[in-house]
């Protein structure tokens, strides 16, 4: 049987009265219209000052991408001589180790085979200028060209402002903080590169299975596999520009005794290396040969100019193609359209990046697209 007792009147809630159950606060608005002009609008500027803000900090931060980039495409191209070496070693580390071990001193002693040979040869050639230019005037081919363009009269004037005039001594103290600035970055960005690929390197098999946990369990497997062979195209491609470049070096080194040229093994040797860099690579190489032929005599270092860049354009169109094709399955003409259109969108990184880039668009294509298509 209920109560009839009255509640007293200073026992009622003491809650504020405008929190009282079922008091009225209005009558609800109309939701906010998402297709409004204004909505939209301030949408689109939020978005495209948030994409602006995040470009400026990439672009202040260009400089360690770039460095991080070409670490982990060091790391993924040496993977397959860790991976080999893994069989025989106990753990990843050691092989690691012995890889970028081998490497360095790959290196050192390539740099010290041709720095000294370099050095003195541009210190001929500095020595003998004079006796060039007069070499210069009793050839034929050159007299023709200095009547038409007066390239000897050129040569002549810029040697007698760099020498007589002090004009090179100058330019030297002017230009060597810019040295010392340039020596220093370039130290301090290869011991960060050295550093980036060791840690790349060591913890590849971990960093790439956090990276397939994204993917759905149901597709994960797939991912791998298409994932690690993505990997070992890059470190394919790696291969391929050692094995292209040892051809250039060969190249160098057999031009070198054809034409008698001084230091021939350094030469190929600096070749080596230099035929790495796309892009520049072989112009720099080809201005080295030709100087160094150049101090002997007129002739040989024109002579070895037209056969290099023979050779460039035999290695560009014939021995590029076919090396990247039977090592990373793409196509010449494909490897050829990468490499220019990476190097004219990102420079030299994109030179470096374009090939493989495309490798791994083309296989994912293959396995993913072309599927989907032929089945639909």
């Amino acid at each position: 049987m209920a109560s009839n007792k009255r509640v007293p009147k200073n026992s009622q809630s003491s809650a504020p009265k405008h929190l009282e159950v079922g008091e009225d606060f209005g009558k609800k608005g109309d939701p906010i219209n998402l297709q409004h002009p204004f909505y939209f609008g301030f949408l689109a500027t939020a978005g495209a000052l948030v994409a602006i803000a995040l470009l400026q900090a990439l672009q202040s931060a260009t400089q360690v991408f770039i460095l991080i980039i070409i670490s982990l495409f060091l790391a993924m191209g040496l993977n397959p001589a860790v991976s080999s070496l893994e069989f025989r070693v106990p753990k990843r580390g050691l092989a690691v180790s012995a890889v970028v071990i081998l490497v360095l001193l790959i290196v050192t002693l390539a740099a010290l085979l041709v720095i000294p040979p370099v050095l003195s040869q541009v210190n001929d050639l500095i020595a003998g200028a004079p006796q060039l230019i007069d070499s210069l005037r009793n050839n034929k081919t050159f007299q023709t060209l200095d009547e038409d363009y007066g390239l000897i009269k050129t040569l002549e004037d810029k040697f007698q402002d760099w020498f007589t005039n002090g004009a090179l001594l100058s330019g030297a103290f002017g230009g060597v903080l810019g040295v010392g600035r340039t020596v220093l970055s370039g130290a301090f960005s290869a011991i960060t590169v050295l550093i980036l690929t060791l840690y790349f390197l060591y913890s590849l098999p971990s960093v790439t299975k956090v990276f397939y946990r994204l993917a759905p369990a149901s597709r994960r497997e797939r991912v791998t596999k298409i994932g690690d062979a993505i990997i070992a195209r890059v470190g394919s491609f790696v291969g391929s520009q050692i094995l292209i470049a040892f051809f250039a070096s060969i190249f160098v080194f057999f031009l070198g005794l054809l034409l008698d040229l001084p230091y021939a093994a350094a030469l190929g040797t600096l070749i080596l290396f230099v035929a790495l860099i796309p892009l520049v690579g072989h112009f720099i190489g080809g201005t080295i040969v030709s100087l160094v032929a150049l101090t002997q005599s007129p002739t040989k270092g024109l002579l070895a100019l037209l056969l290099y860049t023979l050779y460039v354009q035999i290695e560009n169109y014939l021995i590029t193609p076919r090396v990247m094709k039977r090592n990373l399955a793409i196509p010449g003409l494909v490897t050829i359209v990468a490499a220019l259109l990476g190097t004219s969108l990102l420079g030299l990184v994109g030179g470096i990046l374009a090939v493989p880039i495309a490798a791994a668009i083309l296989l994912i294509m293959d396995e993913v697209v072309f599927p989907k298509t032929d089945n639909s």
